[in-house]
């Protein structure tokens, strides 16, 4: 609760344009670059990957990261002209407080892949990180710490997935909820949330391939985003 009431009073990262905020999560991405080697023995120490597998992973992150600090000033809203004598601006806007569970594959992988979008699109974020291996979160909290993040943008939330999930499910001020766990967590999460009618994001049991296509790009970009749309009529 705590957590989501900073990421409510954070102020700064909502309101910081877009350019700024894709300067921050670049230069968050040179920092784990800097500590890259550090993350893959961390990797390696908790999961047991080889050193080869978590090197990519790691890689691959800090690829994830680079790529939506360069989609933050770019995913932009539409011009669309309706039967009528208007036109119609589809902005873009955040969705607000957002909870995200991550998943226990890659979890490194996994974590970056869900927060970083958020970010891009100037929501604040609670993050519960894999309940199995949470010291990759805590270590990557170490680098959001000096890479000009302002506080309460993120905030970690280490514990059981299960619980955590269950609170922000039922919290009425978190607006959104992405949530990649069991099958049976999924579905109490989606019931839970009908007390402020949140949007919810699951994978229902299923996890993505966090290397895959699926998992970066536009299609998280829109779910990290709400749609206002302002019809700006015209005469003769």
């Amino acid at each position: 609760r705590d957590a989501v009431a900073a990421a409510r009073a954070c102020k700064g990262w909502p309101e910081a344009t877009a350019y700024n905020r894709s300067q921050v999560l670049y230069y968050l991405a040179e920092n784990l670059s800097g500590r890259a080697g550090e993350f893959a023995a961390r990797l390696t120490e908790l999961t047991g990957a080889t050193a080869k597998a978590a090197r990519e992973e790691v890689e691959l992150s800090i690829e994830r990261l680079f790529l939506y600090a360069g989609l933050a000033d770019k995913f932009e809203g539409r011009v669309h002209q309706p039967p009528a004598r208007a036109v119609t601006l589809a902005l873009h806007e955040p969705v607000g407080v957002v909870g995200i569970v991550a998943p226990d594959n890659a979890p490194l992988l996994g974590l970056i892949s869900l927060v970083a979008p958020a970010l891009a699109m100037g929501n604040t974020v609670v993050a519960v990180p894999s309940e199995k291996y949470p010291l990759l979160a805590t270590d990557l909290y170490q680098v959001i710490e000096y890479s000009d993040v302002p506080a309460g943008a993120i905030n970690i939330v280490t514990g059981r997935t299960a619980e955590l999930t269950g609170v922000l499910a039922k919290h009425d001020d978190v607006d959104g909820l992405w949530v990649f766990a069991d099958a049976e967590t999924c579905a109490k999460a989606e019931a839970d949330s009908v007390g402020n009618l949140k949007r919810v994001w699951t994978g229902n049991g299923r996890s993505l391939d966090w290397t895959s296509a699926e998992a970066a790009g536009d299609a998280l970009l829109c779910r990290a985003v709400e749609v206002k749309n302002v019809w700006v009529p015209y005469g003769d």
